[in-house]
């Protein structure tokens, strides 16, 4: 019968030699017990790929023989492997300080809403301020009012934002002020 194994017999095989099959490859030098099913997985695949069936007239020996050369091959290549320990996992430390990331992100949204209360021209002088880094006198040349309009703006913005803050437990320093009102409220 020409063509590949039959499905239905290389089932019959895979249950009846499986085991016995694993047993043998799970006695060879180099063969982890966590790889038997991947090696048996590759010998049965290698079967399947096979074209004269009618040749094989000891199935139990031939898929033997297949499983001692693909061990073979996985042993050979489990050499070129570079060697890892379990021991080296536990040198493997995640810098990210969750909790602070966390917090950072709820302060981070209470200034977003706090900026998104504010009056429109004042979150154009902060936006202007310290998105574009303008100068008093150019915020208050851009947005046609005086200087000392734009000073006042700022100077409000805070003590709105620091209130804001404050009701939600914050606490604002002028360096985060300047980080987060720079991105676009």
């Amino acid at each position: 019968m020409a063509g590949r194994v039959g499905a239905g017999r290389l089932s019959q095989w895979f249950r009846e030699f499986q085991e016995p099959m694993r047993r043998f490859m799970g006695g060879r030098r180099g063969v982890p017990a966590a790889d038997l099913d991947d090696l048996a997985q590759e010998v049965f695949l290698r079967m399947l790929r096979y074209d004269r069936e009618d040749i094989v007239t000891d199935p139990r020996g031939y898929l033997f023989k297949i499983a001692a050369n693909v061990a073979s091959e996985w042993f050979m290549r489990a050499r070129q492997r570079l060697p890892h320990e379990s021991g080296w996992l536990d040198d493997l430390v995640d810098d990210t300080d969750l909790v602070g990331t966390l917090e950072r992100a709820e302060r981070d949204s209470t200034l977003r809403a706090a900026l998104e209360r504010l009056p429109q021209r004042m979150r154009e002088v902060l936006r202007l301020h310290f998105g574009e880094g303008l100068k008093h006198e150019a915020i208050a040349d851009r947005l046609a009012v005086s200087r000392r309009v734009v000073k006042r703006d700022i100077i409000e913005a805070y003590v709105k934002l620091r209130s804001a803050m404050a009701c939600d437990g914050h606490r604002l320093s002028g360096g985060e002020m300047s980080v987060t009102a720079s991105r676009k409220p």
